[in-house]
């Protein structure tokens, strides 16, 4: 049986001894200088959720919010719904952004892109490529690194490219506490405007010293995450974005409903699940079979596992 992606036991401890009383540190301090140390930015705040983040971000935006039209997290279209903002959705290819599509479009001054590292967690997107187009246009970039957090290459999760950046640090993500997260920039401009929702999101010593020992091999765990994904990708057939680096694998199938159901079966997990089926939003909105790695416990990424599921996968297509 597979694992579900839980902290790490030295994360676990050190939170349970802080809830304890027994550890005083200025765990906040220590995790916003981490954070801004990790994507270059001048300034950081810890916030109760990753949905939080966003909601500070976009509430910062004065024109209108730039969404991907598949590939990309729901909440950013639900939030900047609650915000009144308007929506502009981005035609893509399966997810991953091509900023040219932008000169079809008529957005307003003072606009805001709002994308995740990886296209439906399959495909890295070309950060460099966005940074420049929407630099050259007045308009920010938002880029939520949940998944892209510590990328070795500096591709994602660099303020160098995004003007702000977002993370969830709940379960399972890169950085994996149970709940919680983060947004950092080098504009002051943006915390200026958000002090409400800032105060609204503030999150407990608790959440903050787990976050600390997380960040300690952050680029180590993304970096074994991407390892695991492009081993499976290049031993299967009919995978979306097969040359991208990603943290999940995606299968084109028109038969994905009943496929990914006997994947489950043939695939047990202890819980929650690393199979979904599309189509669907926040991955391709195509028939396709998504097999979530970045969802299992870093022991299953080993070659035996993997080849396990490349063999499960295989027997189905």
């Amino acid at each position: 049986m597979f694992r579900f992606k839980t902290p790490s036991q030295k994360t676990l401890k050190t939170m349970a001894e802080v809830a304890k009383g027994n550890l005083k540190e200025d765990y906040e301090a220590r995790c916003i200088e981490k954070i801004k140390m990790l994507t270059s930015h001048d300034e950081a705040r810890i916030t109760s959720s990753g949905n939080n983040s966003i909601f500070i971000a976009l509430s910062a935006v004065e024109g209108d919010i730039i969404i991907p039209d598949q590939g990309g997290w729901h909440g950013f279209k639900q939030i900047a719904r609650f915000l009144n903002k308007n929506i502009i959705t981005l035609k893509t290819d399966l997810g991953l952004i091509n900023p040219e599509y932008m000169d079809e479009l008529d957005i307003a001054d003072n606009s805001a892109l709002i994308f995740t590292s990886f296209a439906g967690y399959t495909a890295e997107q070309d950060t460099k490529a966005i940074s420049k187009y929407c630099r050259n246009n007045g308009i920010i970039t938002i880029e939520d690194a949940s998944a892209g957090i510590g990328d070795k290459k500096q591709h994602l999760g660099n303020g160098k490219y995004s003007d702000i950046i977002i993370a969830s640090t709940g379960s399972p993500k890169i950085i994996n506490v149970g709940s919680g997260g983060f947004i950092s920039t080098s504009s002051d401009e943006i915390f200026k405007r958000t002090s409400l929702p800032q105060k609204l999101s503030k999150t407990s010593q608790i959440v903050c010293s787990g976050i600390c020992c997380e960040l300690e091999n952050v680029g180590e765990k993304l970096e074994l995450s991407l390892n695991a994904t492009d081993y499976v990708k290049n031993s299967i057939p009919n995978v979306i974005h097969a040359d991208k680096r990603g943290v999940n694998v995606i299968i084109r199938h028109d038969n994905a409903k009943e496929i990914g159901w006997n994947l489950k079966r043939s695939l047990p997990i202890d819980k929650s699940g690393f199979i979904t089926t599309c189509p669907n939003y926040n991955r391709i909105k195509q028939k396709a079979i998504a097999v979530e790695l970045k969802n299992l416990d870093y022991s299953c990424l080993e070659k035996k596992h993997l080849d396990k599921i490349i063999d499960k996968i295989s027997n189905q297509l």
